[in-house]
Formats: structure tokens, C-alpha cells, sequence
């Protein structure tokens, strides 16, 4: 079987040709999300979908929208739904014609822009806590890779990504992280008003409006050889950026804008309305 495509309709991918090449991103794609246990038990959360596409599509479309062009999933829970995904992408986004019988033919009709992306589906575990998932996927990143982001595949915001990598840049810390304000319930980071260090992280206070780490993180890569190792119980969150925070290698990058996980279903309902409706404020492309 041949496949050929009809170049009448093919346009030319120039979304990102004026940017300067960014580092990869990583996505952490491998939890259960029990708090949406019912939608993920036929899908794990990265896959649930905002509107036709997953939230994970969303995210990397934010990414995508500054540069980045290539990505790294940590895959774990039902990894053949991300693989079923990305391996059959071409076809969700095109129009095809099949020709059947002896002579079985497929045209692809390339009436959609093409994502020029190249994604990594790493397999980290089934168990494997968030901190593992980091450090076995990090075996590919490039020797060229100096930085690299790092997000969860549940959360969307209208960060500018670009801002982001480039305050990184200017702190030279090992770790930037997103700083947000939600409504209680996450972990608080203490930050130091004269020179962004985060000075403490706390990791579920009562009080709401605290500022927490929104994800949106861009790390060194010397950050996995000082702070990580191989555990599978090793989580991210807390010792790893612990010992951070206590050697002054982490600096918070402010975020006033939008930003919203999806960690329940009253957050799967908003976040769908307010695309459905075209109000999605994460939609920074075009």
C-alpha cells in the first residue's frame, strides 16, 4: 500500500520559522487522575479531551506557539491511548481517500496545517512517582540540551513561554517554576520579593490566594544529575526541589494571567465551555 498526498492542498509551516530554536519540553503524562475518575477510567487525564483534541494537544500547542518543536511524554498509565494518538495524527488531522480492493491506495488531502513537532513517547513506569518519570526520560534529551521545560499534561494557562525560558536565562538558577494564584488546596511557594529565589515550599497549606508552583517549569539539565535519581518512589515536588530551594537554585517566574488545571469535573465542564464557546484564553496560536 502506497501513501501519497495531494500537494495542491499543502501550505507551507511558518509558525515558528522566526523563532530561535527552543529547548525540548517535557510533559508528565503518567498519573491515574483519580480525582477525574470518571472520565479517566476509559482515558488517562492528558487524553481527555477539550473540545476534538486532548488537553495535552492544548499544551503543546502553548508551547509550540514560541518555538518549541520538540516534546517528551512520561508516559505510564494507559500508554497506548497516547500511541494510538500520535501514531495516528496524520489521519485525525487530514482528509483522507481510501481506494479498496487489490490495488489499496491512501490520500491524504493535507487541508490542515501540519504540526511540525517531534514527540517522544517514553515509557517511565506504571508506578513510577514524578520524579522517576523525570529522570528516566531525561536519557532523551540532547548532550546540546542546556535547559529543558518541564509541565504536567493537566493544566493550561496563556503563559508566554518564550518570557518564561528567557527570565530562566537571566536568574540562572537550576529550577524556574510558574508562579499562579488558585483557590487553596496546592503547595505554597514562599517567594523573596527583591530577587524571586523561592525561600521556602510549602506543600498543601489551608489559606487560599497563596502562590503555588502552576508547573511551566524550565530546569538545567544539570538539575537531574544534582538532585534525581533512578527511584521510582521519587517524587519531584518534594525533595528534589527541597534541596533546590535550600541551596537558593530556584527562582519563580510571576504569572498574573490565566491558568487552570483539570483536576475534577467541575474543571473538565469549565475548561470545555470556555472553548466551545471560543473564550479559551490558553489559546495563544493561531
Amino acid at each position: 500500500m502506497s501513501n501519497k498526498t495531494d500537494t495542491k492542498h499543502q501550505t507551507p509551516n511558518t509558525q515558528n520559522s522566526t523563532l530561535k530554536e527552543m529547548p525540548p519540553c517535557m510533559i508528565l503524562c503518567g498519573g491515574m487522575g483519580t480525582r477525574l475518575r470518571d472520565v479517566t477510567e476509559l482515558l488517562p487525564k492528558p487524553m481527555v479531551p477539550i473540545g476534538s483534541q486532548p488537553i495535552i494537544w492544548h499544551i503543546m500547542k502553548t508551547y509550540a506557539a514560541y518555538g518549541v518543536k520538540r516534546f517528551i511524554l512520561c508516559l505510564g498509565y494507559k500508554r497506548e491511548t497516547f500511541i494510538n494518538y500520535f501514531l495516528n495524527y496524520h489521519e485525525r488531522s487530514t482528509d483522507i481517500t481510501v481506494k479498496l480492493g487489490q490495488n489499496k491506495d491512501i490520500t491524504y488531502h493535507n487541508t490542515h496545517k501540519e504540526e511540525d513537532w517531534e514527540v517522544t513517547l517514553a515509557y517511565t513506569g506504571q508506578k513510577t512517582m514524578t520524579g522517576g518519570r523525570v529522570y528516566k526520560a531525561s536519557k532523551y534529551l540532547l548532550d546540546s540540551d542546556e535547559d529543558f521545560f518541564l509541565t504536567y499534561g493537566d493544566a493550561v494557562a496563556n503563559i508566554n513561554i518564550k518570557k518564561l525560558y528567557h527570565f530562566h536565562q537571566e536568574k540562572n538558577k537550576e529550577i524556574t517554576v510558574s508562579a499562579i494564584h488558585p483557590k487553596g488546596r496546592f503547595g505554597e511557594m514562599v517567594i523573596n520579593e527583591k530577587n524571586n529565589n523561592v525561600d521556602a515550599f510549602l506543600e498543601k497549606p489551608e489559606k487560599e490566594n497563596m502562590t503555588i508552583n502552576g508547573g511551566f517549569m524550565v530546569l538545567k539539565k544539570s538539575f537531574i544529575n544534582n538532585y534525581m535519581d533512578n527511584s521510582i518512589d521519587l517524587i519531584f515536588e518534594q525533595e528534589p526541589i527541597s534541596r533546590a530551594v535550600s541551596k537558593h537554585k530556584m527562582s519563580a517566574y510571576k504569572h498574573e494571567g490565566f491558568w487552570q488545571c483539570m483536576d475534577t469535573q467541575r474543571e473538565f465542564n469549565m475548561l470545555t465551555e470556555l472553548w466551545n464557546n471560543g473564550n479559551a484564553p490558553w489559546k495563544v496560536w493561531k
